[in-house]
């Protein structure tokens, strides 16, 4: 019951951040106009920027959102790593080089749609170094081994990172550090409905596995004893869950905290049952991410703050907070 009641109240938080971010803007308008045009109606240029600009901005940052939390829940269950996430795994430093080499070579700008192409390349190498890697050690695909070859394939991504940058002109380290700062300013439809389509099948194939993340927690000898195909789930959950990060991290660029710290609050205030955590983390992380995106566009109008500055300014203290909580309990 609690977790229904959780779960109802984020849905709603969730709806009122989209609404919000539909109301707010470097562009005032009042909230009979974003009304009228979400009902069609109003000017052209109130319909261009509630619905084509500020809507799929706010649905993109659900989706990213929500699939980066839900990921680093499964990761931190598949692991039983605290500190387990998208970035640390290797799965964001890959699309970033991606992104950066395209930037440095001159194929793309920081406004094209073959960035997002080319950072999703990225993160798919990076999970394929990272698998194959792990596999090599030992076929069991043991979460040691995998956590470790996560380590290794990241700060391998960072040294080439930084070796592209330093050989770049200004202009284009100017723009791959913008973009691995994380936005969601370029969020189109379509892209919305290429996000959408990898995170929302992908998710609810991870809130499948709850029972079987709930099982392997106890141990993986014992989940085996028990009937849980183990080296299936893991094998499944690790390229899933890396499937959904790097979609959002492709359309809206390296975005710290979400992955790492909604699932830690989520699982300090209702528990560690993957049932309950995993669609509330998702929730979480697409109410956390929006609103997070909202101040990064209203506080300093017009100037907008990179969204990775405020995850991490919103999220660090929000955890320790939660942490501390958790601990004089």
């Amino acid at each position: 019951m609690r977790g229904l009641v959780a779960g109802i109240t984020l849905l709603l938080v969730v709806i009122l951040s989209v609404l919000l971010s539909a109301r707010f803007g470097a562009v005032s308008l009042s909230t009979g106009q974003v009304v009228g045009a979400l009902l069609g109606g109003g000017s052209a240029t109130e319909r261009f920027i509630v619905l084509e600009l500020r809507l799929p901005r706010a649905i993109l940052g659900v989706l990213v959102g929500g699939g980066l939390a839900l990921a680093g829940a499964v990761f931190q269950a598949l692991l039983r790593n605290p500190l387990a996430e998208p970035y640390i795994l290797g799965i964001s430093g890959g699309a970033a080089a991606g992104a950066v080499l395209t930037l440095a070579l001159g194929l793309t700008t920081a406004a094209s749609w073959f960035l997002p192409g080319a950072a999703f390349g990225g993160a798919l190498l990076a999970i394929a170094l990272v698998f194959g890697v792990a596999m090599s050690a030992d076929r069991r695909l043991d979460v040691r081994v995998l956590l470790l070859s996560g380590v290794v394939v990241g700060a391998f991504f960072s040294a080439c990172i930084a070796l592209i940058l330093a050989l770049s002109e200004s202009d284009v380290v100017r723009s791959a550090v913008l973009w691995m700062m994380g936005s969601l300013a370029g969020a189109t439809w379509k892209g919305v409905g290429i996000v959408a389509a990898y995170t929302l099948p992908a998710c609810f194939l991870l809130m499948g596995l709850a029972r079987a993340l709930n099982v392997m927690s106890i141990g993986e000898e014992t989940a085996s004893y028990l009937g849980t195909e183990v080296e299936g789930v893991k094998r499944l959950a690790y390229g899933v869950a890396s499937l959904v990060a790097a979609a959002g991290v492709a359309f809206a660029g390296v975005i710290g905290f979400v992955g790492l710290v909604v699932p830690h609050g989520v699982r300090l205030v209702l528990g560690s049952d993957h049932r309950i955590l995993l669609p509330l983390s998702f929730l979480c992380g697409a109410a956390f991410l929006t609103l997070a995106d909202l101040l990064a566009r209203v506080l300093l109008a017009p100037t907008e703050i990179p969204i990775g500055v405020i995850t991490a300014f919103v999220g660090v203290p929000f955890f320790l907070l939660l942490l501390r909580r958790s601990l004089r309990a």
